[in-house]
Formats: structure tokens, C-alpha cells, sequence
């Protein structure tokens, strides 16, 4: 097997396998070569000469073995999972895929803001019924939108909602930062940002200061016409608060692409609701997934030749 310069280590993202990410790299880098890692024993190999990996994970005893690794491209935002010392240790750069998500993402969020506002889980239910009833509506145009996290997913909501004229307040962890939305507040702000939204997008991290951010304080006080859309994780919501507050009308609905618990249990009550819609973790599919992680990497290896600063990087 020959020598490569990028190895693409095994992996499964939306459908998708490494060869649709290896295919990806070679049409935007065909000057380099790529190999494609398929069984533990192949990416131990690969590994050996690589000096560019690209993969979900790769664990110490690869790392240790990958003696001219100069860079793991990460294809996942979050890089938590990785060993992250040794990959210091050894000097070797890691990158991640943050902004890959954005515009589908973006796409589902504003989705959701407008099957909300024109009641289409109403329609279904009526057409089901063939039932020819008018009801009432309303527009996102001209609301407020709050959205929790201004990283690159919530900044491409925040792009996408200008066409509709809203005012939008931000929360992030660096307010003094400035931010796409109108606002920024801290998360020692939350409520000052949210109290008049008609809409709260949550698009943070799970951290310990957003763990059940949005609880019975934060739902009391939301509007009683405000959606919550969480595309986040479950858990930056209490999940039994949400259910009370939406029970007694404290808020006008939800929308949730993530829940706590995950997957959500078929007789939990938020099945029930109305006023909810529920998309199983699905926001993030998207078949561009991989072009768009061989767009980064093929800026970076670029930029790894001539020493210049990685996009994406994180260590």
C-alpha cells in the first residue's frame, strides 16, 4: 500500500461512508494522494505515513503509531472525544467540521419558525380529516427572534432571518464580542433576552451553564405567544417544565429536533401535544455533509504547505 498523504479513517455520518468523503477530497485536491482506510488493520498502516488523517475518532494507540501525522481533521463540531493531550503531545494540529451544519440547520430552524406561525400540523390534522375550516395564523415577519448560541450554526439563523425583517437578540458566553443579532446578551442575561421573543432558538453547546438553561423560571418568563425551537441538546431543557408550560398555555408551542431523554420514549407526553413538532435528531442531515468537510480540509491543506493558520482549528 502506498505512502498517502491523507488517509480517510473509517466512519458513517448521515448515510454517507468514508468513500463519499475520500471521492469528495480527491476531486477538490487531485494533485495529493488519498487512501481510503477500510478495516483497523488498514488504518493502523495508513497511519503510519499519513501526514493529514480525517475521521470521527482516532484513539492513543493509533496516534502513537502515526509518527509523521502533522493533522486530524476532525468531521464532527465538537471534539471532546478526542485525546486531545496526546494530540498535543505529539504536535500534531487538530482541526474541526464547525459550520458544516449551518445552512441546513438554519434551513430546519426557520422551517420550523414557519410551520408554527402558519399552523401547518393544524392543516395535516384537517386534511386528514377533510375537514375545510379556516383558522388563525400569524407571520414571522416582523417578530422578535431569540437565538442562544452565535456560533457558526447560529449565525447562519441569524443570516437567514434578515429577508424577514425581524429584531433578534443574541446570547453567548462573550457578549463583549458583538454578535450578528441586533442584541447581545451574556447567559447572565438569559431572561433579559428572551422575555420578548415570539421566537427562542436554542443553537449552544452542552455545557454547564446551559444544562436546563430553559426551565420553569425561563418558560414563565417567555410570552405566552413564543414557540421554543431547540436544535441544540435535550438536556438545555427541563423537560418536565416544558411539558407543564405548554399543558397550561404558557408558551404557544415547540418545536424539538432534540429531546431529554433521547430517543424519546413512544408514551412520553410530549407525543401528545398539540402544540408540538418533533423531528428525531434530524436537523443536521443533510447530503452535502461531506463536500463540505472536503471544502474545509482542502482549504487547510493549503494552508498546512505554506505554515499558515488552520481554518477551524482547535488546538
Amino acid at each position: 500500500m502506498s505512502d498517502p498523504d491523507i488517509v480517510v479513517l473509517r466512519q458513517t455520518i448521515h448515510g454517507s461512508d468514508g468513500a463519499a468523503l475520500a471521492a469528495a477530497i480527491r476531486e477538490r485536491l487531485p494533485d495529493r494522494s488519498v487512501a481510503l482506510a477500510r478495516t483497523p488493520a488498514e488504518e493502523r498502516e495508513l497511519l503510519e505515513t499519513a501526514r493529514i488523517a480525517v475521521g470521527l475518532h482516532i484513539d492513543e494507540e493509533l496516534l502513537a503509531a502515526a509518527e509523521n501525522l502533522e493533522l486530524f481533521a476532525c468531521v464532527f463540531a465538537g471534539t471532546g472525544h478526542l485525546p486531545r493531550d496526546a494530540l498535543a503531545d505529539r504536535g500534531v494540529a487538530l482541526t474541526n467540521a464547525s459550520g458544516v451544519h449551518g445552512p441546513n440547520i438554519a434551513e430546519h430552524v426557520l422551517g420550523s419558525m414557519i410551520t408554527h406561525a402558519r399552523q401547518w400540523p393544524r392543516a395535516h390534522r384537517q386534511q386528514e380529516r377533510r375537514e375545510w375550516r379556516s383558522y388563525e395564523t400569524t407571520e414571522v415577519h416582523g417578530s422578535t427572534v431569540a437565538v442562544v448560541g452565535l456560533g457558526a450554526i447560529g449565525a447562519a439563523i441569524v443570516d437567514r432571518l434578515e429577508p424577514f425583517d425581524v429584531d433578534t437578540t443574541g446570547v453567548r458566553y462573550s457578549p463583549e464580542k458583538g454578535g450578528p443579532t441586533d442584541e447581545v446578551y451574556g447567559f447572565d442575561e438569559f431572561h433579559d433576552a428572551i422575555a420578548d421573543a415570539e421566537y427562542v432558538v436554542l443553537a449552544c453547546p452542552l455545557t454547564e451553564t446551559t444544562r436546563g438553561l430553559v426551565d420553569d423560571d425561563a418558560l414563565r418568563t417567555m410570552r405566552a405567544d413564543a414557540v421554543l425551537i431547540n436544535i441544540a441538546r435535550g438536556p438545555v431543557v427541563d423537560t418536565d417544565a416544558l411539558v407543564s408550560a405548554l399543558r397550561n398555555s404558557r408558551i404557544r408551542g415547540a418545536a424539538l429536533d432534540v429531546t431529554d431523554p433521547e430517543p424519546l420514549p413512544e408514551d412520553h407526553p410530549l407525543w401528545g401535544l398539540g402544540s408540538v413538532t418533533i423531528t428525531p435528531h434530524n436537523a443536521g442531515n443533510t447530503p452535502q455533509y461531506y463536500d463540505r468537510v472536503a471544502d474545509i480540509l482542502a482549504e487547510n491543506v493549503g494552508r498546512l504547505d505554506e505554515g499558515e493558520k488552520l481554518e477551524n482549528r482547535v488546538l
